[in-house]
């Protein structure tokens, strides 16, 4: 059975003291207010996650990383590998996001090196695709998402895919504002869903939770949450507030 999940990307906001105070913040309203099963996850830079680990510890709040290395270990300067991360204790990793692909030109066949390294040292991977805006104006966005989940996870036994967590993100909607609407969001998760059961089985594709990313608030949740195959969000903007956090993981169908 698919879990619900909010994941928080913090991407490159938190000083110590803004860290201790979020990660403390989110701790204590998920501990006071949710009570529907959603498995909340804090993603702050690499430097962050020793100290939400102990304000963490204890909770059902889980810590996450954004990233993580392809290579075990090796001369990398500034670089953190899948070992250290579980070495600290760290749960899911963020792999693939729009932003890694943009910036620094991580291709899929890269991203499914970090998969399977991630999985390796017993990380849940959060495996990001996604389109952009021209790819989506002309029509290649069925394409598009088809060749990263494919390139990028379908190396996976179905058992190490059953392991794995997805998340859609379409380029044009993070940190827009703008939102694709819980029918068009729904309707690439269906299409996600139904690529794994075409290869591994519907009761594979039935088990594995499909996360919406794309400027998710708590205005919008509760109405993205309530689409049959969308399994929770990977949230951007919004996980820098307590109070915008936790109403978005309270949105989550109990």
């Amino acid at each position: 059975m698919r879990k619900y999940i909010v994941a928080g990307n913090w991407k490159m906001n938190g000083t110590l003291e803004e860290t201790q105070i979020l990660a403390s913040e989110v701790v204590n309203m998920y501990n006071d207010e949710v009570n529907n099963g959603v498995v909340a996850v804090l993603c702050p830079p690499f430097i962050g996650i020793a100290e939400v680990l102990r304000l963490t510890r204890g909770s059902e709040v889980k810590a996450g990383a954004q990233n993580c290395h392809q290579e075990l270990s090796g001369a990398f300067t500034g670089e953190v590998s899948a070992p250290i991360l579980a070495s600290f204790g760290v749960n899911y990793v963020i792999i693939g996001h729009s932003e890694r692909r943009e910036y620094f030109g991580e291709e899929n066949a890269l991203l499914a090196k970090k998969v399977d390294q991630a999985q390796a040292n017993q990380l849940i991977p959060i495996y990001c695709c996604g389109e952009t805006l021209s790819q989506r104006e002309g029509g290649a966005h069925f394409q598009v998402i088809e060749q990263q989940v494919k390139e990028g996870l379908f190396h996976l036994n179905a058992e190490k895919l059953q392991q794995t967590v997805i998340a859609y993100e379409p380029v044009w909607a993070i940190g827009t504002g703008k939102t694709a609407s819980a029918e068009q969001a729904q309707e690439i998760h269906a299409f996600i869903r139904s690529l794994i059961a075409i290869t591994y089985g519907s009761d594979v594709a039935d088990s594995i939770s499909i996360l919406y990313g794309g400027s998710v608030k708590p205005t919008n949740a509760a109405e993205l949450f309530a689409m049959a195959d969308i399994d929770g969000g990977l949230i951007g903007g919004a996980a820098l507030k307590s109070r915008d956090f936790i109403d978005i993981c309270k949105a989550v169908p109990a």
